[in-house]
This record gives C-alpha cells, structure tokens and sequence, in this order.
C-alpha cells in the first residue's frame, strides 16, 4: 500500500515530465514499478548466485496452472520471498526479459533464471498442496 501511495505521489508531482511518447498507462507503470523496486533494494540484500543455463529455467505452462483461478494464482504469487515474486512479476506479468529484469533490479542474468526458477518451483508445489488439500476435503464423508 505504501508503494502504491508513494507512485501515484510520485505520477502526480512529475505529470509535466510526460513526453506524450508511447503510453500514459506504460510511464505510469513505469514509475510505480521503478518505486516499488526502490524501496526493495533499500530494504533488501541481494544474494548472487552461480549462472545456470536456460534449460535449468523450467516452463510455466503446466495444467495446473491453467485451471486455477488468477484470484488463487495472484495469493500464493503475494506468498513468495521478495526477490522470488519481484523477478517473477517483472518476467511473467510485465514481459520483461532476464537482461531487463537483471538491470532493473541490479542483479546477474543468472541471478534472474534462478530466482524465476525458484518462484515457479514454490509456485508449482504451493498450488499442488492447494489441489491435494482440496481433494482431500472434498473425498471426506459428510
């Protein structure tokens, strides 16, 4: 919520730095993403790790994750460590590229393959309790 505070100060107070160039929607979002990773670094240390190479960076197209609803998606996506959900919004929400992702967030292309790794790995396991728990729930006798 401070986030979201603090941007639209931010969008408010610099409206007459807008060039007209692209979208109003994008330099908004640009800006409330650049505020929200500000206060990241400032509250967070960032841990490099070892490059992996592509085929460790595993899909995100698994049926699960297409029969659960964005609702239920976008809880267990507030659950993952920060680091873990910044790559992940950035990449998968916003289109971003690893290079994109490890420049913005002051981090190794490496460092951005493995941190999207991991949140798709605690992803996969979260919603995978989340259908066993279900099923469990819904096989027990009245």
């Amino acid at each position: 919520e401070d986030n979201l505070q603090e941007g639209f100060v931010k969008i408010f107070t610099n409206i007459d730095t807008y060039r007209y160039e692209g979208s109003f929607e994008g330099w908004m979002r640009r800006i409330m993403v650049n505020v929200a990773l500000s206060k990241y670094r400032k509250n967070n240390i960032l841990y490099p790790v070892e490059n992996i190479g592509d085929h460790d960076v595993l899909q995100f197209s698994d049926n699960i994750f297409e029969k659960l609803e964005a609702e239920e998606l976008m809880k267990l996506i507030r659950q993952l460590p920060d680091r873990y959900r910044m790559v992940f919004n950035l990449y998968v929400m916003e289109g971003m590229n690893h290079q994109e992702v490890s420049e913005m967030m002051n981090i190794s292309v490496g460092t951005s393959k493995s941190n999207l790794s991991r949140a798709r790995d605690i992803l996969k396991r979260k919603v995978k309790e989340l259908y066993t728990e279900v099923k469990l729930n819904t096989n027990l006798p009245a």
